[in-house]
C-alpha cells in the first residue's frame, strides 16, 4: 500500500528518500564545520570543550602564582603580597583552594586561612591578597588552583602559526608537484586501456582485464617496500637518487590504474555502439575515434576519477614517507603538518587549522567538478545508462 502525507504531499518512501539524504548530507557537513569552527577557537578551550560548546561559556581548571616573598610591602603593621593571574574580563573565577583535589572549597571573595596564620584571598576577576602578620620568606611563589568561567573566544592564532612556519609554503608547492602529474598520468594511461577493453578485440582481453580488476584488493602496504626497493636497485644502476619525484608520480600511478581502468571501461562501455561503428564505416582509426568521440562523451567519468586521484594523492602521507626523501624540497605539506605537531603531539591544537588549510585545494577540486561526479559514478551500474 503507497501512504501518501497530504500536507507535503510525498508518499511515505518519498518521504524516507529524503531523510536518508538529510542524514547523509549532515554526516557530511557537520565534522567539517566542526573543523572549522574548532580551527578559529582558543586552544585552551580545545583542550576542554567540544566545537559545538563553541558560543557557550565553559569552565576550566587552572592554576598561578603568588608574588615572592621580595614582592611584599608593609601596611599598617601587616605584610602584603598582592597581584593578579590573568588580564581582566579574560576570565570570571568561581572557586579556588591551595589543594587541587577539592578545587570548589573556596568560593571567589571567600578568605582562605593558610596554616601559618595568613588570610589569601582570590577575587573573581584575578586579583589576589595574601596578609600575614609575620614578614613572608618563601623565595618562590604558592600555587593556587581555580576553576574559572571562560566566554566564547575565537582566534586566528592557530592558522598563523601554521602559515608563518617555517618550510610550510615550499611544502605546499612540493604537494601541486606530486599531486598534478600522479593525477594525470594514470587517467591518460586509463582512459586508453579502458578503451580497448570496451571497444578492441584481442586475445586475452577477458582475462587481462580480470587481471586488473583482481589488483584492486591488493593491499598498498604489500607492495610498498618491494617498489622501494626495486626504486633504490634502479637508482643505484643509473647513479640517481631512488626516493625522487619521477618514483612517487611511477608509484601513485601504479596504484591508481586498476580502479581507473575499471571506472572508465563500465562507462566507454555504454556508449552507443552505432556512433562507434558509424565511424569505423568512415574509415576513422582507432586513435581518431578514442580522441575525437570516446573523450569527449567521457566527461563525466574522466572527472570522476580525476576527484578521486586528487583527494587520495593530496592527502597522502603513507606513500610520501616511503617514495620521498626529507629533504625542503621533497617534503609535502601532510608530512610538514606532521612536523608541525611535533613529536609528542605537542602543538595538537593547530591540527584543526592545518587540516582545514590543507583541504581547500581538494575542496576547490571537487566543488569545480562536482557536477560530472554522480554522473561519472553510475554510468554503467545500469543497463543502457
Amino acid at each position: 500500500m503507497n501512504f501518501r502525507i497530504p500536507f507535503l504531499n510525498l508518499t511515505l518512501g518519498r518521504l524516507l528518500v529524503h531523510f536518508s539524504l538529510l542524514v547523509l548530507v549532515l554526516l557530511w557537513i557537520l565534522p567539517t564545520l566542526g573543523l572549522l569552527i574548532s580551527s578559529f577557537r582558543d586552544k585552551d578551550q580545545l583542550a576542554i570543550t567540544g566545537w559545538w560548546t563553541a558560543l557557550s561559556t565553559s569552565e576550566q581548571n587552572a592554576f598561578g602564582r603568588t608574588g615572592k616573598a621580595e614582592e611584599q610591602m608593609e601596611h599598617d603593621g601587616k605584610f602584603v603580597i598582592s597581584g593578579t593571574f590573568f588580564q581582566s574580563g579574560d576570565k570570571t573565577i568561581k572557586s579556588y583552594n591551595i589543594n587541587y583535589r577539592n578545587l570548589f572549597a573556596y568560593q571567589a571573595g571567600e578568605p582562605l586561612t593558610l596554616k601559618n596564620g595568613s588570610v589569601f584571598t582570590l577575587q573573581a576577576d584575578g586579583r589576589y591578597e595574601w596578609v600575614s602578620e609575620i614578614p613572608f620568606k618563601h623565595k618562590r611563589g604558592k600555587r593556587i588552583f581555580y576553576v574559572a568561567e571562560v566566554p566564547p573566544s575565537f582566534t586566528l592564532d592557530n592558522y598563523i602559526e601554521v602559515l608563518n612556519a617555517e618550510g610550510i609554503g615550499q611544502s605546499f608547492l612540493n604537494t601541486f608537484v606530486v599531486t598534478i602529474p600522479a593525477t594525470i598520468i594514470p587517467i591518460t594511461i586509463a582512459a586508453f586501456a579502458a578503451y580497448a577493453f570496451a571497444w578492441m578485440r584481442f586475445p586475452g582481453r577477458q582475462l587481462l582485464f580480470v587481471v586488473v580488476v583482481g589488483l584492486l584488493v591488493v593491499p598498498l602496504q604489500m607492495s610498498l617496500i618491494p617498489l622501494l626497493r626495486m626504486y633504490n636497485d634502479i637508482g643505484k644502476f643509473f647513479d640517481i637518487a631512488g626516493k625522487s619525484y619521477p618514483g612517487i608520480w611511477l608509484a601513485h600511478t601504479g596504484f591508481g590504474l586498476p580502479l581507473a581502468i575499471y571506472l572508465l571501461r563500465n562507462y566507454m562501455s555504454t556508449l552507443p555502439r552505432e556512433i562507434i561503428e558509424s565511424a569505423r564505416i568512415d574509415g576513422a582509426t582507432h586513435f581518431q575515434i578514442f580522441t575525437k568521440l570516446v573523450v569527449p562523451l567521457s566527461v563525466p567519468v574522466l572527472a570522476s576519477f580525476t576527484i578521486f586521484q586528487f583527494l587520495w594523492v593530496w592527502n597522502d602521507l603513507l606513500v610520501a614517507l616511503v617514495f620521498l626523501g626529507k629533504h625542503d624540497d621533497q617534503i609535502v605539506l601532510t608530512s610538514k603538518m606532521r612536523e608541525l605537531l611535533g613529536s609528542r603531539g605537542d602543538n595538537w591544537e593547530i591540527l584543526t587549522s592545518s587540516a582545514f588549510i590543507s583541504i581547500l585545494v581538494p575542496l576547490a577540486v571537487f566543488f569545480a567538478l562536482q557536477r560530472y561526479f554522480v554522473r561519472g559514478l553510475v554510468a554503467g551500474s545500469v543497463k543502457g545508462a
